[in-house]
């Protein structure tokens, strides 16, 4: 396994990159709402990136991908494909961003509500993102990455939901997806130690029924193999000498 240790010069720019892609999802979630297509909200993305960050959208012919963005409604888990499919009142959504910029790549998501939805569907929203921050929470010199997800199944087995295994948090920097892995369940090796310098996604995807996951013949978009609802949260984390700083928050939480 090979893990990079960022230098402080290298960590300022992951900073950047993570700020530019918390800005994307500040920018475009007035404008997730019902009737907007997918595809409209890829373009509005790809536009601000491009035009307005002088930035690169990571995706966009990433391994073949077509887009700019990944979209998941509903029951997709992730790696959903932008199309003309309209958003309509109750939907939920999932959009990932990955920008890169001067080299260096900042990734994260973000769950979308669209109008009034379900108290079950808001609370799995919920769930999901305070099971990233459970995750983010165990961050620092001398943990493991086994610990971030061992902390995450303690929390979600007593609600009755389940944790997707077959995607999981990624190393990053200069390349999009690096070592280590990060698991979102409990395994029975602790892994490798955190030391400062390490950058990382922690980005749990939870269903509403079982963890079962299919890949469609799109060859990207992966859904939940009962169609039950799915909702996924990311950020980049950096470990620090003292814990962890998370790159990728939005302007408000700045």
């Amino acid at each position: 396994m090979q893990v990079t240790i960022k230098t402080p010069a290298e960590q300022a720019s992951m900073r950047e990159a993570g700020r530019l892609a918390a800005d994307v999802l500040d920018m475009i979630g007035p404008y997730v709402v019902a009737g907007v297509t997918t595809d409209e909200l890829n373009e509005r993305c790809h536009n601000y990136i491009v035009d307005v960050q002088r930035a690169i959208p990571a995706p966009l012919n990433y391994r073949g991908f077509p887009k700019s963005i990944c979209t998941s409604v509903n029951h997709v888990v992730c790696h959903g494909i932008p199309s003309d499919r309209r958003l309509k009142q109750g939907d939920i959504i999932n959009l990932d961003i990955t920008v890169i910029k001067d080299g260096w790549h900042g990734d994260t998501s973000r769950m979308f509500t669209i109008g009034k939805v379900n108290p079950a569907v808001q609370r799995l929203v919920d769930v999901t993102r305070e099971a990233m921050w459970t995750g983010i929470r165990q961050v620092r010199p001398g943990a493991r990455i086994g610990d971030i997800g061992a902390a995450i199944q303690t929390m979600i087995d007593p609600l009755h939901l389940s944790i997707v295994r077959e995607y999981c948090g990624h190393g990053i920097g200069r390349i999009f997806h690096e070592d280590p892995q990060i698991l979102h369940y409990r395994q029975r090796d602790p892994g490798v130690e955190l030391a400062p310098g390490m950058t990382f996604t922690v980005e749990p995807m939870i269903n509403a029924g079982k963890r079962d996951v299919k890949l469609l013949a799109d060859g990207w978009t992966v859904v939940t193999k009962d169609h039950s609802l799915s909702a996924q949260w990311e950020h980049t984390v950096l470990v620090t000498d003292s814990g962890y700083e998370v790159l990728t928050l939005s302007a408000a939480e700045r």
